[in-house]
């Protein structure tokens, strides 16, 4: 039993030297759903109210809103596209993104920004538990639609719900919370 345990150490030491040897660089392909990024959401006093989490899936990213203490009723949301949130207005967010220069809202017929998302519903409790789908979005850092470009993205909560018409903004109002995306 000592030998036969003494053989498979050898043959293990063996086999795996010989690919520390092998001068090749190996291409790992890129797992979609290991690119994952975070927002620390905070509120024009830097009160925290959460994260958002962000995950690459094969059709865009999936969001996970996390968030706690914000003021009940309906607030638009958007991604941003500058990440920097300086209160109390986070006006350093830019406006949204849109690396495909279109208009507006998912009712525009001239298309909508990559940064527009559906409006927050938010209860008494003020929290928010919810998980949904950004088509057309990426955290590939080598893409036109990254949110990890060179001056990166931020997650912005507005007063007012956002009509997903009207072109800048949707008329959603005051920007109430941010978050950089990293």
């Amino acid at each position: 039993m000592k030998k036969l345990s003494l053989i498979s150490l050898s043959l293990l030491v063996f086999i795996g030297g010989c690919s520390f040897f092998d001068k090749k660089e190996k291409q790992v392909p890129v797992n979609a759903s290991q690119l994952t990024a975070t927002a620390k959401v905070i509120g024009a006093n830097n009160e925290s109210y959460g994260n958002v989490y962000f995950q690459e899936e094969s059709n865009g990213v999936m969001l996970t809103l996390a968030l706690s203490g914000l003021p009940s009723g309906t607030h638009g949301i958007h991604i941003h596209e500058v990440g920097k949130c300086e209160p109390p207005k986070f006006e350093s967010a830019g406006a949204h993104f849109n690396p495909t220069n279109k208009e507006h809202g998912k009712l525009n017929p001239k298309g909508y920004h990559l940064g527009d998302l559906p409006n927050l519903e938010i209860g008494e409790d003020g929290n928010v538990d919810l998980t949904f789908l950004a088509e057309g979005l990426t955290l590939q850092k080598d893409q036109a639609n990254s949110l990890l470009d060179s001056d990166g993205s931020s997650i912005v909560i507005h007063e007012s719900a956002d009509d997903y018409k009207t072109d800048p903004a949707g008329n959603s109002g005051a920007r109430i919370a941010c978050g950089v995306i990293q």
